[in-house]
């Protein structure tokens, strides 16, 4: 399994798959190790294993189950198939697809929007959702709400309410 480290899962930043061109076996797995993912209209997803008697593992499957839901795993590991960007979004194995020839600017911008963002409360919903994505025996439920706490006592907070009250952008700091 590709995110069996869960060095891209685990990772305390967010994460984006920029996806162009063909993504593919492994290459899926990969993006599905992803928080975010964004294509170009011309991309191309697929699951060859049934082409070539490959079986996988529960860790891998269960990624694509989280990312897609049961059904739409199950039909990308029945058929084997090439699904466009348009059917991997509508999958939901895709947050967003763009031009070819603007991949690049647009992560770039959706990144910039992301890190304009609270990083305590960017951090807080990636513990949350990543302890919620764990079989409920291996969840740690104290280290998702110490992550939302830590929020609600931050400076971060404070300046995000008065940001919002003099109706001007918040500066963040991450403390």
């Amino acid at each position: 399994d590709v995110c069996s480290s869960d060095l891209f899962h685990e990772f305390p930043k967010p994460t984006i798959a920029m996806i162009r061109g063909y993504c593919i076996g492994g290459g899926m797995g990969l993006a599905t190790c992803c928080d975010l993912h964004i294509a170009t209209e011309g991309s191309k997803f697929a699951v060859p294993a049934a082409k070539l008697g490959l079986g996988y593992a529960y860790p891998g499957l269960k990624r694509l189950v989280d990312v897609v839901g049961p059904s739409f795993a199950m039909e990308i590991f029945y058929t084997a198939r090439q699904f466009t960007a348009a059917e991997a979004q509508a999958m939901g194995l895709v947050n967003r697809v763009v031009p070819d020839g603007e991949l690049e600017s647009y992560v770039k911008g959706y990144a910039e929007t992301i890190a304009g963002n609270a990083p305590l409360t960017i951090k807080a919903v990636k513990a949350v959702v990543s302890e919620m994505l764990k079989d409920e025996s291996r969840r740690d439920l104290d280290r998702a709400q110490a992550a939302v706490v830590a929020c609600f006592k931050s400076n971060d907070y404070e300046e995000g309410r008065r940001a919002f009250m003099e109706k001007r952008k918040p500066v963040f700091t991450g403390t």
